[in-house]
């Protein structure tokens, strides 16, 4: 009898260490920012086309990541062919994907390396901007607006985004970003007007900042050497600032600043958010 129980409790022992563990994801992403209180990121693979959450997270103002590793029960995740990455309402009562999608990638072997191609392809991207103050007639201020316009033309030549994404312009006036609008080409008018004058407006992006200047800041101002960014922003967006994609920048010459004079912008493409997800199967 002792020697059947002994036996007994050996095998348990030998089966329970030859539990196979849970498979868990590993997160190794760069470049995100914290999305606010309102708002978590989420993780999705793609099995047999279809998303399957992985699991939320925030990210703090250093961009270090809540958590970086998930455990997947009941999920098949040798099955997983990509992984996606998106941004939720916080609470969520929706348990499909949102259609702001930041960053994806397919698996090769247990490894997705992932970027923001989901978005859009940025490496083509270019940019030039332009001081005057087209709508106002007093010619004093006539460094204090900014307009996406080269020789005449637009001035942007941005790829379309994908669903869930918009484009947005700022000046950054003595440290503080302030909006020139949203946007979603680089051939039509923003959305917004809100500091220009009374006179008619080019028909591409932009600002000038002549009324209603933010607290902090007067108007009309000297854009001289401050930067001017391009950005992508989520929809809907609950930040002032701009959101961590910025695929163009620029700044009008520290001294010598011509009126009128197209300058040209950087394109960022390189330095956007970026990273791996590792599957880790027992």
């Amino acid at each position: 009898m002792k020697n059947t129980i002994f036996l007994t409790l050996m095998l348990a022992l030998v089966f329970a260490g030859c539990k196979k563990e849970d498979p868990t994801l590993t997160l190794g992403l760069n470049g995100l920012e914290d999305v606010g209180a309102d708002f978590r990121y989420e993780g999705w693979v793609m099995i047999d086309g279809s998303p399957v959450s992985t699991g939320t997270f925030s990210v703090d103002a250093d961009g270090a990541l809540s958590q970086t590793e998930f455990a997947l029960e009941d999920i098949d995740i040798e099955s997983a062919t990509a992984f996606v990455l998106s941004i939720e309402p916080f609470p969520d009562s929706d348990p499909a994907p949102s259609a702001v999608k930041y960053l994806s990638g397919d698996f090769s072997g247990d490894v997705a390396t992932v970027n923001t191609d989901l978005v859009a392809d940025f490496s083509s991207a270019t940019g030039a901007f332009l001081i005057a103050t087209p709508t106002t007639s007093d010619m004093t201020d006539d460094l204090s607006g900014v307009w996406f316009i080269d020789n005449g033309s637009a001035g942007l030549n941005l790829p379309a985004l994908a669903e869930g994404w918009i484009y947005e312009g700022w000046a950054v006036i003595n440290g503080t970003p302030i909006s020139t609008g949203t946007f979603t080409s680089g051939n039509a008018p923003d959305n917004s007007a809100i500091f220009s004058g009374p006179e008619a407006a080019p028909p591409y992006p932009g600002e000038d900042f002549i009324m209603n200047a933010p607290a902090g800041l007067t108007f009309p101002v000297d854009l001289t050497n401050m930067p001017i960014v391009v950005s992508v922003e989520p929809v809907p967006d609950n930040s002032t600032a701009p959101f961590t994609l910025k695929p163009l920048s620029g700044s009008s010459p520290a001294t010598g600043t011509m009126v009128g004079t197209s300058y040209d912008m950087a394109n960022n493409s390189a330095g956007l958010p970026t990273g791996t997800v590792t599957r880790n199967v027992d």
